[in-house]
């Protein structure tokens, strides 16, 4: 999760997945002779032993709600998720919206149905940040010149492609006037900084709170000197070429109109809102999406021509 990794040509990614993740995966997938066995990853926002815990409460209600086995697959990277789904290796993924784009627009063929949201009144949507630490002397995008920056994942949507976009309206370059750092993950990105290994840090709304809340960094420690716009939430994307119809459909409305806080209760999965554990602090549930949705994300790939934006052709 912290090294440096830039996105792999898709066959030397491909066969990485195979060497690595395929052979866990071994007896799962949709073909079970004797119980259907959906598969379900998500791509780390932090550090991938806590997400199997993070998506328990849904994997649960899809288990419930179709009648099938859920397996977790904890995945290395975004590369993971889009290559095992291109492989028909995973059934059900969690995507960062960039990662989802490369994924649907390279050819695999995924749809988009739910997103999450903090509000049921709200569209699904999240912020990108840029962080110093207090008593930095930057104080905004403009003063990142020269400086050494640490970003998540090319492919990382609030962590790399959006921070990119901010830089360029500013006549930033991020690879000729900045040294970036590629963290491997939004907690490593934040992490990076307070531990003083680089001088600013981007990663998505959610993630300073989280290190705060556990203690990995002090409250009060970093501070944001810049916002994105908002940004199409993170979708859960069906691979339809592994799901049939009956069962993207039932997997579909479980998502949109069951995988939410009050809901779980309802269904015996959660024994109170409070206590009902969603991924990254969700404080309500999830929300329909579609492709549509993701038009933004594929404009902002037009405007800064990044280089992970060409995995989509």
């Amino acid at each position: 999760m912290k090294s440096s990794r830039p996105l792999k040509s898709p066959a030397v990614r491909a066969a990485a997945f195979a060497a690595v993740l395929l052979p866990v995966l071994a007896g799962c997938g949709s073909q079970n002779s004797n119980e259907e066995t959906l598969t379900f990853a998500a791509v780390p926002a932090e550090s991938s032993s806590s997400l199997e815990s993070d998506y328990s409460n849904i994997t649960k209600l899809l288990e419930q709600e179709t009648g099938a086995k859920v397996q977790f697959q904890n995945a290395s990277d975004y590369s993971a998720v889009i290559e095992g789904q291109r492989a028909g290796q995973i059934d059900i993924a969690s995507y960062g919206p960039f990662s989802y784009v490369i994924a649907k627009d390279s050819g695999v063929n995924v749809d988009a149905v739910a997103a999450p949201t903090n509000d049921k009144a709200k569209a699904p949507a999240y912020t990108s940040l840029a962080y110093v630490k207090q008593g930095s002397d930057i104080k905004d995008l403009s003063d990142l010149k020269g400086k050494k920056v640490c970003f998540v994942d090319a492919a990382s949507t609030s962590g790399y492609l959006v921070p990119m976009k901010g830089l360029k309206d500013e006549g930033i370059d991020i690879k000729g006037d900045l040294e970036p750092v590629m963290a491997g993950g939004h907690d490593a990105s934040l992490l990076s900084l307070d531990s003083g290994q680089c001088d600013a840090a981007f990663a998505h709304d959610a993630m300073l709170t989280t290190l705060e809340s556990s203690g990995q960094v002090e409250k009060g420690s970093l501070r944001p000197v810049w916002e994105s716009a908002p940004i199409p939430e993170d979708p859960i994307a069906l691979n339809r070429d592994t799901i049939d119809q009956d069962m993207a459909d039932k997997v579909t409305t479980a998502l949109r109109e069951k995988a939410n806080k009050p809901a779980l209760v309802e269904a015996g999965i959660c024994t109170s809102e409070e206590d009902c554990v969603l991924p990254e602090e969700i404080e309500f549930g999830y929300l329909p999406v579609d492709n549509s949705n993701y038009d933004v994300i594929r404009d902002i790939c037009r405007e800064t021509d990044a280089d992970a934006c060409h995995s989509v052709n």
